[in-house]
């Protein structure tokens, strides 16, 4: 081998172990497997079930433990203990959102998902109060959600019992409330423009008239947040975001309830006796449906949508038990491992709602519910999602029986993707009018 390559391979080798040793020794962090020279941990993780190889690793290093994502370090919390004191009890130290290079690409650090410091804090600020105003929170919102249970009932009524993939429906119901409440008002489901709106969101956002009058509220303001790029990504957010995982969790709810008809005739017996068939399900209707409630949870608890939260990144040197994890370390809380502790959760693998009641049948609280995650960062749309999860679920099994395809006992549950978040696996049902 030519001499002057083997020189360039040695400085190579030497570079990169220079790095890693660097990268590797800053700070006192958690113990952890020991990781390869550039490669780190990743060997040892499956990506395809990441929360599966972190339990794993909980077991061996304890609830705080360190991995290498290549040669950056990663933060592991696992357990609700290790969760709590870190996102609420240090809400702030751990509050950073960790940036990949696409994101930073795509959103340039603006928004409310991928956006850190006075960026974050202010653009939250103002779309939660922007939200307000515009009905969040007030019985106003709730009209339209019910408005728009009413549209979905109807929607699902043109498939005239016959089998169908509910994935498309399912999006454009909640796709459509966060229409009602930024544009003022809904699209029917076939309508070009909304499908477009579905299909392409950031070429139809920068054409609108919405996005720009909050800005000229706000551009004569050198030191402002709120520029329209930040606006447009702001909004963007919002409806990825209140569209993908409400429907993802409505359509997750519809199967896990194909599978378990016991539950379902259940609920379907509650809506019955509390609510009827001549009016809509509205929210006051929960605090009188506690099984129903229990569903509703038992069903977010149990397909643990996004089982590491979105990575957090530590906002400055943090000492954290024994540990000092230094300023822009990327922390992973582990929902799954709150989701499905077995002391909070007995048997916390199986599909329950006993989870959520006492021994006299009423609906019970619990502070390991975090499918929005928990602290600074939780989800923006909590109370919105909420909402919408109760209404159309009530208002679908109000209206329909569903009729599986393939036998209960057959029914696959398990997620077809289970990285990032997970995803159900597609179905076709039948919606029988009752």
């Amino acid at each position: 081998m030519d001499p002057t390559v083997v020189l360039v391979l040695c400085l190579s080798c030497l570079l990169l172990f220079s790095l890693w040793k660097q990268s590797h020794g800053r700070g006192n962090l958690p113990p952890g497997p020991t990781p390869l020279p550039v490669l780190g941990n990743i060997l040892q993780l499956d990506f395809k079930d990441i929360s599966k190889s972190l339990a794993k690793l909980s077991e061996v290093y304890g609830p705080v433990f360190t991995v290498y994502l290549g040669m950056k370090p990663t933060v592991v919390l696992h357990g609700y203990e290790a969760v709590k004191e870190a996102l609420i009890d240090l809400g702030e130290e751990f509050s950073g959102r960790n940036i990949l290079p696409v994101n930073d690409k795509v959103n340039k650090g603006l928004g409310i998902i991928f956006s850190n410091g006075n960026t974050w804090k202010h653009t939250r600020r103002f779309s939660l109060v922007t939200l307000r105003n515009f009905g969040m929170g007030k019985r106003s919102i709730e009209e339209r959600v019910q408005e728009e249970a009413r549209c979905l009932v109807e929607e699902l009524r043109k498939t005239n019992a016959s089998p169908c993939d509910p994935t498309f429906i399912l999006a454009a119901a909640p796709c459509n409330v966060i229409c009602s409440v930024i544009f003022q008002s809904r699209f029917d489901y076939t309508e070009e423009e909304f499908l477009n709106l579905m299909g392409k969101f950031n070429e139809n956002f920068r054409n609108n008239n919405f996005l720009s009058t909050l800005w000229l509220s706000e551009k004569h303001n050198p030191q402002s947040e709120f520029t329209i790029d930040n606006l447009v990504i702001t909004v963007i957010d919002l409806f990825a975001a209140g569209t993908e995982t409400t429907s993802t969790t409505l359509r997750y709810g519809l199967l896990l309830l194909l599978k378990h008809p016991e539950v379902r005739a259940k609920v379907q017996e509650e809506i019955e006796r509390v609510i009827g068939r001549h009016r809509s399900p509205c929210m006051q209707d929960r605090s009188h449906m506690p099984y129903t409630d229990a569903v509703v949870h038992e069903i977010q608890r149990y397909i643990d949508l996004v089982p590491n939260s979105a990575p957090h990144t530590t906002t400055c040197d943090v000492k954290f038990r024994n540990y000092l994890i230094p300023k822009g370390t990327t922390v992973f809380p582990s929902l799954t491992s709150v989701l499905f502790d077995e002391k909070e959760f007995p048997n916390s693998k199986e599909f329950d709602p006993g989870h959520f009641l006492d021994k006299s049948g009423n609906f019970r609280k619990s502070d390991y519910f975090v499918p929005f995650s928990t602290g600074k960062r939780v989800c923006v749309g909590e109370a919105l999602a909420r909402m919408e999860l109760f209404l159309f679920l009530t208002t679908i099994l109000q209206n329909f029986t569903l009729k599986p395809q393939v036998d209960p006992k057959h029914t696959d549950t398990t997620p077809l993707v289970s990285g990032i978040a997970r995803v159900p696996r597609f179905y076709k049902l039948s919606f029988i009018p009752v």
